[in-house]
């Protein structure tokens, strides 16, 4: 159990990319600042995992030591997916003080469209919300090169900025209704002084996927893919063609997957003989 100055909010942190990743340790530089943390993420590299449960996880917890503002902090290694380390984290290692805010990221990559699903990052903010806590998942914009990787030469200053901002923001007040999580992506190069804009999701893929296989269908495949989508294909209110002109979008998003159609008309239409 981790005791922290209740006087300050709580913070968890958590991300897709793994406990060693410098976008986590960008964030919590960021973050702490405003409030106590906990930093809980996955032990491996676990991006694309969305809000999956592995039932191969070991579930076991280790504790390391980042440094973070020139001290050492705690910080949890879970052998589980990014939503299984929020729940880790909600139920085990601070299971007597609820975090105010749950933060994922910085991710190496963007997420965008309907993509967002696949989405580790996106993932865990949706499990807390899920548990009633508000949520940021915030993604830096790179070339697919480094998506996978743990790169040195990545500078998350401008995305740690956003997040930071946007965190203290949610600390501060109540989520209107049928807002539960707040997505973030900042295009590359962006400073604190690049545009923000709120945001739409485009009802569009943003990864396109590819199979590749070794021979017939008998052999070994992995899904594999890119980025083929153009700015001309969306609007300029979603979040695809905002990050394409270079600016911070900030996406609302809600649990509620129902669609938002009149549910009256419909049942009359299907009803209808």
């Amino acid at each position: 159990m981790i005791f922290m100055n209740t006087k300050r909010p709580h913070i968890l942190i958590t991300n897709d990319d793994g406990i060693e990743s410098p976008g986590i340790l960008a964030l919590a530089t960021v973050l702490e600042p405003l409030a106590d943390l906990t930093i809980v993420a996955p032990r491996e590299q676990s991006s694309a995992a969305g809000r999956s449960l592995f039932l191969w996880a070991d579930g076991k917890i280790s504790r390391r030591s980042l440094l973070v503002n020139g001290r050492p902090h705690d910080a949890f290694a879970v052998g589980g997916s990014p939503a299984q380390s929020v729940l880790h984290g909600l139920l085990e290692v601070t299971p007597a003080r609820r975090p105010d805010l749950v933060v994922s990221g910085i991710n190496y990559g963007e997420n965008m469209g309907t993509s967002i699903t696949l989405s580790g990052t996106v993932g865990a903010a949706l499990e807390a919300a899920s548990m009633g806590i508000p949520a940021i998942a915030v993604s830096l914009q790179l070339c697919e090169d480094l998506w996978l990787t743990h790169d040195q030469s990545v500078d998350f200053s401008g995305a740690a900025y956003f997040a930071a901002l946007f965190a203290g923001w949610m600390l501060a007040h109540q989520l209107p209704a049928d807002l539960d999580l707040i997505k973030i992506d900042v295009p590359s190069g962006a400073t604190s002084e690049t545009p923000w804009r709120l945001t739409r999701l485009a009802r569009h893929r943003y990864w396109d996927p590819l199979v590749r296989r070794e021979d017939g269908w008998d052999s070994q495949a992995r899904i594999d893919g890119g980025v083929t989508v153009t700015p001309d294909q969306f609007a300029g209110d979603t979040d695809i063609r905002t990050l394409f002109d270079g600016e911070v979008t900030v996406t609302p998003l809600s649990i509620d997957m129902s669609s938002r159609i009149d549910l009256s008309a419909l049942e009359k239409e299907i009803r209808t003989k």
